[in-house]
């Protein structure tokens, strides 16, 4: 691995010359490479968290198709997401498959000459490997021991004719006695998740494409391998899947929100509807300017659209509010709602426009960060233009539809007459 340190951002002003676009030239070169498989990306924003854009996914045997098996449906797997347009550097996150040397242990003749299941075992691990023996001192400071086999004496598969095991009655017996080996190919690292063998992959969105996307084309693509085989999203990804099974649950409870406020204002269950009904007005112009401009679908464009709900709620106040005034003070519906637009309009344009104006900045930010700001900025900046002039027209019609159909007006509020003094009074 290597970690390559880009120049200050002022110094890449010009396009083609973000950390992304960079990747992306050296991807290109460093594939010519025929020796090897090299993947370049950027690093996350926030160290240990992991690729923001990315996804971590495990392809799980779930059918018992052992190491073959499960590699064959892998490299399908990867076959398929290259040709799929959502995806891009989708790449096994693991050791390659290398020739392995297996030594096959004859229990049944290891059991007649006395030689213990464990022995064999511990023995090859620590001749081949080492293990760890005690401590003893020397010079003040504490060393470990450790045991195996001489280097010259463990580096050839015939070196194992030269090592001998104590059996139960401490003799020895050599191990080629008991044991046979021969030349195998399987994987260094054998990984499971969840219980099951398991292999990582890890991979990207391709531009103009989100990470659910990607993570949606994930999923279809394994729906086409195998019965046996299964998935699981692990990291980041597994909380981002965790994360949009509550968005639902998120945008119904601030509209739910809403709703009981603004019916305990008018004191009415059906005067709020025509509010919220204005809702989809800020939503439309949020979603419009982020895809115009190949924005995510991202924490930040929804922390964006939960702000142009409560811009919107507020545009529709103005107006249902002076309409119903308009009501009390004896006025037909449709000409209290008419003189309150008319009234209203200026309030509406001047509040919308400072806060467009305001967001405006984050919309067209450039340097480090600017990702986030540019979410937010856009989505906020699309569902104030949609919510400000659409609002005008429509709020007013909505709020006339709705009294109409549940029958729900302010009744004319009556002045009580001066009260005169009789004659007989006055005496």
């Amino acid at each position: 691995m290597m970690f390559v340190k880009l120049r200050d951002w002022d110094l890449r002003d010009r396009p083609g010359l973000r950390a992304k676009d960079v990747a992306g030239k050296a991807m290109m070169a460093l594939s010519r490479i025929r020796e090897g498989v090299i993947y370049t990306f950027p690093p996350p924003a926030v160290t240990e968290l992991g690729i923001a854009t990315g996804f971590d996914f495990m392809l799980q045997d779930r059918g018992d198709l052992g190491h073959e098996g499960l590699t064959r449906a892998r490299n399908q797997l990867l076959g398929m997401a290259m040709q799929d347009r959502r995806l891009s550097r989708v790449r096994p996150n693991g050791m390659e498959d290398v020739p392995q040397y297996k030594v096959d242990i004859d229990w049944e003749r290891a059991g007649a000459l006395g030689v213990p299941v464990s022995s064999v075992q511990s023995y090859l691990a620590t001749a081949f490997g080492s293990a760890y023996i005690g401590n003893f001192v020397q010079g003040g400071r504490v060393k470990r021991v450790y045991a195996q086999n001489d280097a010259p004496f463990r580096m050839l598969p015939g070196d194992l004719d030269r090592l001998y095991v104590r059996n139960s009655k401490a003799g020895l017996v050599p191990l080629s006695a008991l044991s046979s080996g021969r030349w195998i190919y399987g994987s260094p690292r054998l990984e499971r998740f969840n219980a099951f063998p398991a292999m990582n992959l890890q991979g990207e969105p391709s531009p103009g494409h989100s990470t659910g996307e990607a993570m949606q084309a994930m999923e279809e693509i394994v729906s086409k391998l195998p019965r046996d085989v299964g998935y699981q999203w692990t990291g980041l990804s597994f909380q981002q899947r965790m994360s949009e099974s509550q968005t639902g649950l998120l945008y119904a409870f601030s509209v739910i929100a809403i709703f009981l406020v603004l019916a305990a204002l008018y004191e009415s269950w059906s005067v709020p509807i025509s509010i919220l009904l204005a809702l989809p007005l800020g939503v439309i112009g949020g979603l419009l300017a982020s895809s115009w401009r190949n924005l995510p679908n991202d924490v930040y464009f929804q922390i964006g659209l939960l702000t142009v709900l409560g811009l919107t709620t507020k545009n529709a106040i103005l107006i249902v509010q002076f309409a119903q005034g308009h009501m009390e003070q004896g006025m037909g519906l449709i000409e209290a709602t008419v003189a309150a637009a008319k009234l209203r309009l200026r309030p509406i344009v001047m509040t919308s426009l400072a806060f467009g104006f305001g967001v405006l900045p984050l919309a067209v930010a450039t340097g480090a960060g600017a990702g986030a700001q540019m979410a937010i900025g856009t989505s906020v900046v699309g569902g104030m233009i949609t919510a400000t002039f659409l609002a005008i027209f429509f709020i007013p019609l909505f709020y006339v539809v709705v009294v109409r159909i549940f029958g729900e007006k302010k009744a004319p509020r009556v002045e009580p007459a001066a009260r005169t003094a009789s004659p007989s009074e006055g005496q």
